[in-house]
């Protein structure tokens, strides 16, 4: 179950990132929003999960999804380059934080 709101928290890390660059440096009124109910949420998942499980692995899992669904997120829908190198960069993060996952203690 922890796993679990760590993966959910990093899906909303990409929500709050998306919301961040979409609210224009805080100067639109509903992206600004978004961003704090998505950062929030994402930040007290996060929360809650640490409460069973180490933060080496958590964390890196955590930023590991905010990190690449933002990446793809703007490539798929803000017009971001899409380049091959940006694509197997994102799938050696994917990689790594799996990699973590297994080498970490078994909770």
């Amino acid at each position: 179950m922890a796993w679990l709101l760590v993966i959910v928290a990093g899906l909303l890390e990409t929500g709050f990132a998306v919301c961040l660059k979409l609210s224009h440096g805080f100067t639109r009124l509903w992206p600004t929003i978004s961003f704090a109910a998505f950062a929030l949420s994402s930040f007290g998942l996060l929360t809650l999960a640490l409460k069973r499980l180490d933060v080496g692995p958590a964390y890196a899992v955590w930023t590991g999804i905010g990190a690449a669904g933002t990446a793809i997120y703007g490539m798929i829908f803000l017009g971001d380059v899409v380049s091959t190198l940006k694509l197997v960069s994102i799938s050696l993060v994917i990689v790594g934080v799996i990699g973590l996952q297994l080498s970490g203690s078994a909770h």
